[in-house]
């Protein structure tokens, strides 16, 4: 018994560290009635945002169909809450334009000052740690949108309004494992 605990701490011990997230996950789906001002596009979509803070990374992935007019740009947005428009803080380079439907898969090096749109840079502190800083608390807290502009509707199309979704970590399943045969063993040594 004594050795099954040494080794149940051993175990915990080396899980613990790779507990923490380092990634967080925001989603949302597009659509004009997000927009502010709402609109009746029909364009419909979804965004998934994975922000890395170790890596300094935002992994931007999104698709969109059903567009009105075609695409112009994408931004993501920042600091303002659904409703309310606010600064581009990171135009998505190399956005296609003029389709009406597509997708989007993009690694950002968040370190990069060449990421942010200049004005955000600047009001953020103008450094690139000052300006993550700056867009991670947005996302945590409900504060950015990511829209699509078209030849329709220039001030954005579709809006979508990420919201962070926490998945497990694989050291948190590791923990969870360790506890249930830490249960397991305390019950057979009982029986």
């Amino acid at each position: 018994m004594r050795r099954q605990l040494l080794l149940l701490l051993a175990l915990v011990c080396m899980a613990g560290s790779a507990a923490h997230a380092a990634t967080v996950t925001y989603f949302s789906g597009f659509s004009g009635s997000a927009e502010a001002s709402p609109n009746a596009s029909a364009g419909s979509g979804s965004l998934s945002l994975a922000y890395d803070e170790d890596a300094n990374t935002l992994k931007v992935m999104l698709d969109f169909s059903g567009l009105t007019g075609t695409t112009t740009a994408a931004h993501i947005h920042c600091c303002s809450g659904p409703g309310v428009n606010s600064a581009v803080a990171v135009a998505l380079d190399g956005f296609a334009t003029g389709v009406t439907a597509g997708t989007y898969n993009v690694l950002f090096d968040l370190s990069d000052p060449g990421v942010y749109a200049a004005s955000f840079l600047s009001a953020s502190g103008g450094t690139a740690a000052a300006a993550e800083m700056a867009l991670a608390t947005a996302l945590a807290s409900g504060q950015t949108y990511v829209n699509i502009h078209t030849t329709a509707f220039p001030g954005g199309e579709i809006r979508a309004n990420p919201v962070a979704m926490r998945v497990p970590e694989p050291g948190a399943i590791a923990l969870i494992a360790i506890g249930a045969l830490a249960l397991y063993l305390t019950h057979r040594d009982r029986a």
